[in-house]
């Protein structure tokens, strides 16, 4: 089912992004990656945010996915947020995951949204496009 394959391909985004050595290195040991942040979280932090699914027309029992990933930081201007996002494409950019109960056909970077900060906190949105096939799919 889609929201199987999404919740799996949520938890192998996460497992990707916190075994990460150059998103370690910039959100501490563990990584501060969150499906929603702590109260009083430090900053800079990543947001594992909206998902989207829908039945992918090209592959029966198939899924795709658009999932958003935000950057958090109160770092001044928006070299710290394009910093994280290069090593977030990095990390997750054509990489081989492997959600539980699933399949991944593809994941790719689609777009990075950087706009000004608003009271002192600056956030970046990333853009991917995955897709998913059941576990049984050759």
């Amino acid at each position: 089912p889609v929201s199987v394959a999404s919740w799996a391909l949520q938890q192998a985004v996460f497992a990707r992004l916190c075994g990460d050595a150059a998103l370690v290195g910039a959100l501490g040991d563990p990584p501060r990656v969150y499906d929603e942040p702590p109260r009083e979280s430090a900053y800079p932090y990543v947001l594992i945010g909206e998902t989207r699914a829908q039945a992918y027309a090209g592959l029966p029992g198939a899924a795709e996915h658009d999932l958003r990933i935000a950057v958090v930081s109160r770092h001044g201007g928006r070299r710290e947020i394009k910093e994280i996002a290069e090593a977030i494409v990095a990390a997750l950019d054509g990489a081989a995951l492997a959600p539980e109960g699933a399949r991944l056909v593809s994941i790719r970077f689609v777009s990075l949204d950087a706009p000004p900060g608003a009271g002192g906190v600056f956030r970046g949105a990333l853009s991917f496009r995955a897709v998913t096939a059941e576990a049984s799919e050759g």
